[in-house]
């Protein structure tokens, strides 16, 4: 397993939570790298993509902009996602995710079919 992630937990609307990705440095640098989430009966959608290098910032989805925010330690090799103002429409199972995509750029035009490194997966339940 190359990514795990942890923070899930259950939360009231307007809460908070702090997931992390932890990875090895093999998937790491270089690499594009993201945040994505799936709810019962729905697709898995990306919420949040960037790469180690900062090329192009972080994109993302309308859904979560200006309450979710991607950081990441380069030097521990991993990435976290801070969730404010939760809203139940947030619940879903969250994963990470990275892939060496070369020159491609790690913006919200990446597909999740564009990533080939997941996390098992962390459970965000918001009531």
């Amino acid at each position: 397993v190359q990514l795990v992630e942890s923070g899930g937990d259950a939360v009231q609307a307007g809460g908070s939570l702090r997931l992390s990705c932890k990875t090895s440095r093999r998937v790491y640098s270089g690499y594009c790298m993201g945040w994505f989430r799936q709810a019962p009966g729905k697709q898995r959608e990306a919420i949040a993509i960037t790469d180690s290098d900062d090329r192009d910032g972080v994109s993302y989805a309308a859904s979560v902009k200006g309450r979710f925010t991607f950081s990441k330690d380069n030097a521990e090799n991993i990435f976290y996602l801070q969730m404010n103002s939760l809203k139940p429409e947030d619940t879903a199972t969250y994963y990470c995710a990275s892939q060496n995509l070369g020159a491609r750029r790690c913006t919200s035009k990446l597909e999740v079919t564009d990533f080939g490194v997941w996390g098992q997966g962390t459970q965000v339940t918001v009531s």
